[in-house]
């Protein structure tokens, strides 16, 4: 199990962003989104509760910045946004449960790049798994199924080769 540690000061569960990608991907790309009431709604409080847990990771890490940072300050609006989506309930027609888990598992995700950038935690786009300091990595950009977005970053040498089947 891949667990980034919080500083000990805090006493807070450790967070594993591992675990909170490969949530978010049983509802990303839509695809993949179950339609089942019961799933959905297991789906919905997992990702709320990752949400709660990584939002004051977050705060805390960008109260260490200064008030012009300009990562610290786009981590603040998407965590004022996951907090807007978490006051949020779905609709009561069954598209919506769909709808909302969506919008979660895409602020989920935001909030997951904002604290590894925050706390300098690297994970491999490949494999979800931590990139430890000395390891060989090489560079990996994706464009998304959608067409849409794209995202980029690095992954473990011996990921390069590796065929992922999902």
């Amino acid at each position: 199990m891949s667990l980034i540690e919080p500083p000990a000061a805090t006493g807070a569960l450790p967070v594993d962003i591992a675990t909170m990608r490969a949530n978010v991907a049983q509802v990303l790309p839509p695809e993949v989104t179950p339609t089942d009431r019961a799933t959905l709604e297991t789906l919905t409080e997992m990702l709320r509760g990752h949400m709660q847990l990584l939002i004051p990771e977050i705060e805390q890490a960008a109260a260490e910045l200064p008030a012009d940072d300009v990562p610290r300050y786009c981590a603040l609006v998407s965590v004022g946004e996951a907090r807007m989506k978490l006051n949020a309930r779905p609709g009561r027609l069954p598209y919506d449960a769909v709808a909302y888990v969506r919008r979660l598992g895409r602020s989920l995700l935001a909030l997951c790049d904002h604290y590894e950038t925050l706390t300098g935690a690297r994970m491999c786009l490949a494999c979800d798994q931590p990139i430890r300091p000395g390891e060989a990595t090489r560079p990996y950009g994706q464009a998304s199924p959608s067409g849409g977005a794209s995202f980029s970053g690095r992954i473990h040498g011996h990921c390069a080769n590796a065929v992922r089947i999902r």
